[in-house]
């Protein structure tokens, strides 16, 4: 296999990269909800909850370990591990 059409994980499983859905973009496990989608209502002020309310196949439980992953990675780059 030449690694082209390779299935990616991050988040402890719970984000998926697959070239068969849409496009090898990050999605959330077991949907084909974009990770990026989380990060951007957040971003524009929206609550988890309302992300939650709009995007009803992930859980509490996943959004919350998926920002809290990319927030201990920051702190790991960063070299402070003991900070969070």
């Amino acid at each position: 296999m030449n690694g082209v059409g390779a299935i990616k994980t991050a988040a402890e499983g719970l984000v998926v990269s697959n070239p068969g859905i849409l496009g090898g973009t990050p999605v959330f496990r077991g949907t084909r909800l974009p990770v990026q989608a989380l990060f951007d209502y957040l971003a524009e002020g929206l609550s988890l909850s309302y992300f939650l309310e709009t995007f009803e196949g992930v859980s509490r439980e996943q959004a919350k370990a998926v920002l809290q992953y990319g927030c201990d990675r920051i702190i790991r780059e960063l070299g402070h591990e003991g900070s969070a």
